[in-house]
């Protein structure tokens, strides 16, 4: 499947879309490809929040697009790759039999999987600003990863146990 179906098919089963990913086996050039994608989905996302506050400010957007990127690109993937260790080694504190990979796999295609969430946040970071709204758009985006990260831990993990 395609990357776009395989996202809209994690909404409604994300324990099956990780299997299958797992399925095709151990590549971390996979695994990296789906952490930077979801990386540069949320830099995309920050965009209409940074052009807001460049405006509002007076500041120039150039230096605030490129902290954003510095954050995102460089720094972030190696943040999220130490998340994923720790998770995979508590797993396994808990039982887990699975490998390292499917951990990453499980972090990464969940960030990947919740993206077109950021990307709303951003919009409405971006057009409403601070509040009420952009709260509830934050929230959900954290339920939704949340969630997706834990069924797909445990599918990595401890599989169909």
């Amino acid at each position: 499947m395609s990357v776009a179906a395989d996202i809209v098919a994690t909404y409604c089963r994300p324990r099956r879309v990780m299997r299958r990913l797992l399925d095709l086996g151990m590549r971390e050039d996979r695994a990296l490809a789906v952490l930077m994608a979801g990386c540069v989905v949320v830099f995309v996302g920050q965009w209409p929040r940074l052009a807001r506050e460049a405006h509002l400010t007076g500041q120039e957007l150039n230096p605030l697009l490129g902290g954003a990127l510095m954050a995102w690109i460089f720094i972030a993937p190696l943040l999220l790759y130490a998340v994923a260790m720790i998770s995979h080694l508590a797993a396994r504190v808990l039982g887990g039999k699975g490998s390292g990979y499917g951990a990453r796999m499980a972090l990464f295609w969940s960030f990947l999987a919740a993206s077109p969430l950021i990307l709303l946040h951003g919009l409405v970071a971006g057009f409403i600003g601070p509040g009420f709204q952009l709260q509830i758009v934050g929230v959900l985006w954290l339920v939704v990863f949340g969630w997706f990260w834990a069924m797909n831990l445990r599918e990595a993990e401890w599989g169909a146990a």
